[in-house]
């Protein structure tokens, strides 16, 4: 009885680029194509894993499939062959007999190659050994592979080799396709979502005449049509509030954002958010609907929302935390750190706790430092941490009573951001004051501060309604739900330096 491919020794070829380049010159020759053309598969291979589950050992049928993949491993044995073709969902066994093919096809499907694209055609079985495999009748080559797959046993996986070549990762690490497979269901169960409460979906430019809505670093560009330097958007914000003046009560947008800045396991220069604003809203809204999002999300993807991210077992259900940024600060620093301080004494408390100010800061900066040194990494369940200070919340409305803090929460999971949000500032006056504090904080060397934004006042000039607006960061919520330890691990292209 034959020996089924799961049950063999290595089957993995190591063909030299050339041999295989003449197997490619020799087709052509025969005036074959190595290229192939359209097909239409029958199932995909987890369609006939769980159609055929029921098959015995040794069971035939007579039921005709056709499907096509990419061959990950061969073995030939006599007038029998093995083959294990994969698709996106899976892999299955191809048996390959000589009395069914014709000498001619067997000789063909022999010189095959793991990596090779074929498609086949023929019936469902399960060996006697309990191996579930289409017996082939036919088969045809769709794509002739020049370079030969990494080592079955030893695989692809040295770090910067599988971000670089991606293609590969993915045809060899199963792992790293279902981390690709569930941020497409993040980011299909965010927009469901998104609709589902009213939101429309928009698109806004990617190039701006001004930097805003972010305090980043921007990517700088020439704009040869209107001869003058555009900046990649470092964020959706402005343009998408523009649209509540123009009388859309709910829009979002998920896209991609640019800032020219550092790389690390949570930041990449080129990175997914998803913006949203709503008129009328405010921060308790987005407070809703943030928590909303990410359960949704959490659900599609993991089927719960009690999930471990790199060993830290995280309830995301219920309704979470809500702390102010000056009380965690206060409560991580030991002691009061507050508006009621001395510049100095606040200085001193972040310089004790590790931090170095700039000459620039003023209190509100420096509260919102000494936060981040002695009390985010703390955060690992889910917090909305509200109440920042004005100085690092250029567009979010004043909190009521207290004109030194806005109305703005960030959220906190295992001590990093997920989402920011403000109730928005709608106030034209006191927005072009802000903007121009931005001016001056970037003539004294801030090179993340804003521009002013003349047309974005106009617009407020026109009247924007009480609004609330979110933004949430669609990379790391991925790494969240996939326990991925790097942002890298969950971008399909990640940047990286050249090549030596």
């Amino acid at each position: 009885m034959a020996e089924d491919i799961a049950n063999s020794p290595d089957t993995i070829e190591d063909d030299p680029i050339e041999v295989r380049r003449a197997k490619r010159q020799a087709l052509i020759d025969a005036g074959r194509d190595p290229y192939g053309h359209a097909f239409t598969a029958s199932h995909t291979i987890a369609e006939l894993d769980e159609k055929y589950a029921h098959l015995e050992d040794g069971q035939d049928t007579e039921d005709e499939v056709a499907i096509a993949g990419r061959v990950m491993a061969r073995r030939v044995q006599g007038k029998v062959a093995f083959l294990e073709l994969q698709d996106h969902t899976g892999r299955i066994q191809l048996f390959c007999r000589i009395n069914a093919l014709g000498e001619d096809a067997f000789a063909e499907i022999k010189e095959v190659d793991v990596g090779d694209w074929i498609a086949v055609n023929g019936c469902m079985m399960r060996t006697r050994r309990g191996q579930l495999s289409i017996a082939v009748s036919s088969f045809e080559l769709m794509s002739k592979s020049l370079r030969p797959l990494p080592e079955k046993f030893h695989g692809l996986t040295d770090k910067e080799t599988r971000y670089r070549q991606r293609y590969v990762d993915l045809v060899m690490n199963a792992d790293v396709r279902e981390t690709f497979q569930k941020r497409f269901k993040i980011v299909s169960a965010i927009r469901r979502y998104m609709e589902e409460q009213g939101y429309f979906e928009v698109e806004t430019p990617f190039l701006s005449p001004i930097i805003g809505g972010a305090n980043a670093k921007p990517f700088i560009t020439h704009f040869n049509a209107l001869d003058r330097d555009y900046y990649l958007r470092i964020a959706t914000e402005l343009p998408l509030k523009r649209l509540l003046v123009g009388g859309f009560p709910k829009v979002f947008e998920m896209g991609r954002i640019f800032r020219n800045e550092g790389m690390d396991p949570y930041h990449n220069p080129e990175f997914t958010t998803m913006e949203a604003y709503e008129a009328f809203g405010d921060l308790d809204s987005m407070i809703r609907l943030t928590q909303g999002c990410i359960q949704t999300a959490a659900e599609a993807a993991c089927g719960t929302l009690h999930i471990n991210y790199q060993g830290q077992e995280l309830d995301l259900s219920g309704d979470w935390r809500v702390a102010s940024m000056i009380e965690l600060a206060s409560e991580g620093a030991g002691e009061d750190v507050s508006f009621e301080r001395s510049r100095e004494e606040l200085v001193s408390i972040l310089k004790r706790n590790g931090g170095e100010a700039e000459d620039a800061w003023g209190k509100g900066k420096l509260i919102a430092e000494i936060f981040e040194a002695v009390a985010e990494e703390k955060l690992i369940q889910p917090t909305f941490v509200i109440d920042h200070p004005l100085e690092v919340s250029p567009l979010a409305k004043k909190h009521p009573d207290n004109p030194e803090l806005t109305q703005r929460f960030e959220l906190f999971i295992c001590g990093h951001e997920y989402a920011n949000a403000f109730t928005e500032l709608n106030d034209p006056v006191d927005q072009a004051e802000r903007f121009h504090a931005q001016v001056a904080a970037k003539d004294m060397g801030d090179d993340e501060a804003m521009g002013f934004d003349a047309d974005y006042i106009r617009a407020l000039e026109y009247g924007m309604p009480p609004a609330g607006g979110v933004g949430i960061g669609i990379d790391r919520l991925v790494m969240l739900l996939t326990d991925a330890p790097t942002i890298r691990d969950v971008l399909l292209f990640p940047h990286m330096r050249d090549e030596a």
